[in-house]
């Protein structure tokens, strides 16, 4: 395992146990942008995944047309795949082959700003997907891969190789490489506040008797 694999390993091991509404709060907190918006989950997933960002664009194809899916033969296991397709939902940039052999090489998950198709298999697969929706219609010969590991936008975030992607059930949160270690700090704090909350709840207490005592409308303000 080479250096960046480790550091891969690490960064994503910071995020344990955390969910995309908490590391949210902890970026809105430290002021840090990466909320996908618009891009949705493809089944109610009961489990976060969280994997270092092999990002891919693609472009309206030329003449003769370029490839669409061959990029996948360069994801790491534990990836995660972020496609960066301009928001398209004419065409699709990922089925049932690409699924199938996502599987097979244990990638993580695939985020698409953009649509997907054959969806079927992946629900049969419980292989995730994160997506603006879905579509029959392919894209070979429509789009083709203009590059892989550059920056990306991603339902208006930027996601650059090897940023941190969270994403479950709520949607997809992008974590810049260089700030995860101190948003899963924050994240971490502010649950243990809010398991306190839920606590006091339990105990008797009022919500906003519970929420006053542990400052609760101040745990997503920026700067304090």
């Amino acid at each position: 395992m080479n250096a960046q694999h480790e550091t891969d390993r690490a960064l994503v091991a910071l995020f344990e146990g955390l969910d995309t509404p908490g590391v949210s709060d902890a970026m809105d907190k430290l002021g840090i942008p990466g909320q996908c918006l618009g891009i949705a989950p493809l089944d109610n997933y009961r489990g976060t995944v969280v994997g270092p960002a092999f990002t891919v664009k693609y472009v309206s194809c030329g003449q003769p047309a370029g490839t669409v899916g061959d990029f996948i033969d360069e994801v790491a296991e534990g990836d995660v795949i972020v496609i960066d397709n301009d928001a398209r939902t004419d065409c699709t940039v990922w089925g049932d082959i690409m699924t199938q052999y996502a599987g097979t090489r244990k990638i993580a998950a695939t985020v698409i700003d953009g649509v997907c198709r054959d969806v079927a298999k992946a629900l049969a697969d419980g292989y995730p997907l994160f997506t603006r929706g879905r579509f029959m219609r392919t894209g070979k010969d429509r789009v083709e891969v203009a590059a892989v590991n550059e920056p990306v936008s991603v339902g208006t975030a930027r996601v650059c190789a090897r940023d941190i992607v969270v994403a479950d059930a709520n949607g997809v949160v992008v974590v810049p490489r260089a700030r995860a270690r101190d948003v899963a700090e924050a994240a971490r704090k502010i649950e243990v506040i809010e398991s306190g909350i839920r606590e006091q709840i339990a105990a008797g207490k009022t919500l906003g008797e519970a929420r006053a005592a542990l400052s609760y409308h101040t745990l997503q303000r920026k700067g304090t």
